[in-house]
């Protein structure tokens, strides 16, 4: 799962409404907003974090003089070292995040769901944001035509028509 930030308000809005509306929770006097604010801190920290390992991953390749076709093997090791989640590692990192939160919130006034429950809320939640990157690729080549692929011209034109969907979908 790739974590947008566009994505972030809307998921955090979204788990705590949910877990609300079906009286999982119990929110503070006016401790949506906090709850939510909570909720987008932990998906801040991880996009702070997961920043932090892609530089490190790119100073690594540049210090070790590794080809980009070892960028998947170079992140997955330091991800380990570090203990960062990667792929659908991501959807339970956060959530267990979430989860725990909730129990320890001062503008939480009371869970009454078992933690499974909340759980398999959260995960449908941000399972429902997950956004399909090979959609997206796939979209981006119909709009590239004439250029051979596997060139650098089309490696630049792939990558120029990807953001292209991204923005036009609102996720940068």
């Amino acid at each position: 799962m790739k974590l947008y930030r566009s994505k972030i308000p809307l998921i955090a809005a979204e788990c705590i409404d949910v877990l609300a509306r079906d009286g999982d929770i119990e929110l503070a006097p006016n401790g949506r907003d906090e709850a939510v604010a909570d909720i987008l801190a932990i998906m801040d920290d991880y996009q702070r974090r997961d920043g932090d390992l892609r530089e490190e991953i790119r100073d690594q390749m540049a210090r070790d003089a590794l080809s980009y076709d070892q960028y998947g093997k170079t992140r997955n090791r330091v991800a380990e070292e570090r203990g960062h989640p990667v792929g659908d590692d991501v959807e339970r990192f956060l959530i267990r995040q979430f989860v725990e939160n909730l129990m320890i919130s001062p503008h939480i006034d009371e869970v009454y769901a078992e933690d499974k429950v909340i759980y398999r809320k959260l995960m449908d939640v941000i399972r429902g944001h997950d956004v399909n990157e090979e959609e997206i690729r796939e979209e981006a080549k119909t709009k590239i035509k004439n250029i051979a692929e596997g060139t650098v011209d089309y490696e630049i034109a792939i990558r120029s028509a990807v953001r292209d969907v991204k923005k036009r979908r609102g996720l940068i």
